[in-house]
């Protein structure tokens, strides 16, 4: 009998631990959007659960989406604190103004910090962004004088670096954007992953195999049930016309390769991944149209989700 009762008052307690293990990972959204509305453009704060220590995952808006997790109660700090403080790095995915904008008008604001990038990136940092006829140059190389706030750090594709000041480790991978070089960032926290995909289109639309050498570098780990979730952008929805794509995803495109990565790992292991959709263009009309044909053409079930700008997502 008091074993039973012994046992019937740990149980609770076992559950309770074992949800506090399982969340490893808290995002941030201050923007969701691609396109034409700058308070709300792409960049995701990311950290272990249970730190404030941050990366930036591309840092298109920055100042009006923090702002917005400060309304929302993620932050109960200023503005200024968690730019400075707890933003400890910044991983940008390629060169375009909606992914990296944030980053140059709060810079005179800013403290010191890494802008890791992959090479053809930090070259238009040096010769079109930070110069001192576009700006200033925070950073420390290119136009003289060099303020040497920020500074570069080129990714290698598939090496793993250590991001100072936390207890992440984050790899790049190749994507094809267009005519354009983009970046998939592999980020772990004690061996648990989070993937982050900058603009990319289909493969067969690419004429590339930079997302099938991708899904099958992180299959294992979804097999595993290591990777928490995968952030990835649909940018218009199915009406858009493949030769007008430039470089991005719709609902039909992205089921398709979902299924491809399917029959890597299993429906059953992939719908246990949480399934991030990120830079949804405007006009707010084609933002829904892009959630329904998500949510109809999700035949697959997996597990869709739409973040909102400031507010806090758990994996």
């Amino acid at each position: 009998m008091m074993s039973s009762l012994y046992k019937s008052l740990l149980l609770p307690c076992f559950f309770l631990s074992s949800a506090s293990f399982a969340q490893t990972f808290k995002v941030v959204p201050l923007g969701v959007k691609g396109g034409i509305d700058e308070s709300n453009l792409s960049a995701y704060m990311v950290a272990p659960y249970a730190s404030n220590s941050y990366i930036c995952l591309d840092a298109g808006t920055l100042h009006a989406g923090i702002q917005k997790a400060i309304d929302r109660k993620v932050f109960k700090v200023p503005v200024e604190q968690v730019l400075k403080q707890y933003v400890k790095a910044y991983f940008i995915s390629h060169s375009h103004l909606d992914h990296l904008g944030g980053l140059i008008i709060n810079s005179p604001e800013d403290t010191s910090k890494t802008i890791y990038a992959n090479a053809d990136c930090i070259d238009v940092f040096k010769n079109n962004y930070f110069t001192w006829k576009a700006w200033a140059n925070f950073a420390n190389e290119g136009e003289k004088p060099q303020l040497s706030k920020y500074r570069y750090q080129v990714l290698m594709p598939g090496n793993e670096v250590n991001v100072a000041g936390t207890n992440l480790k984050v790899q790049a991978f190749v994507l094809s954007h267009s005519n354009l070089q983009s970046t998939a960032f592999l980020v772990n926290s004690n061996n648990n992953y989070l993937l982050y995909l900058g603009d990319t289109g289909p493969d067969e639309i690419e004429k590339s195999q930079n997302l099938q050498k991708l899904w099958q570098s992180v299959a294992p780990l979804i097999k595993a049930g290591q990777l928490k979730a995968l952030m990835i952008e649909v940018s218009f929805p199915n009406q858009q016309p493949d030769k007008t794509l430039f470089g991005h995803f719709t609902p039909a495109w992205l089921m398709k390769e979902m299924n491809k990565l399917s029959q890597l790992t299993g429906v059953v292991a992939l719908q246990k991944v949480n399934m991030v959709i990120t830079h949804v263009k405007p006009p707010q009309s084609h933002i829904l149209r892009i959630k329904e044909q998500l949510k109809t053409g999700n035949n697959m079930h997996l597990k869709l989700i739409f973040p909102e700008q400031g507010k806090m997502m758990k994996f």
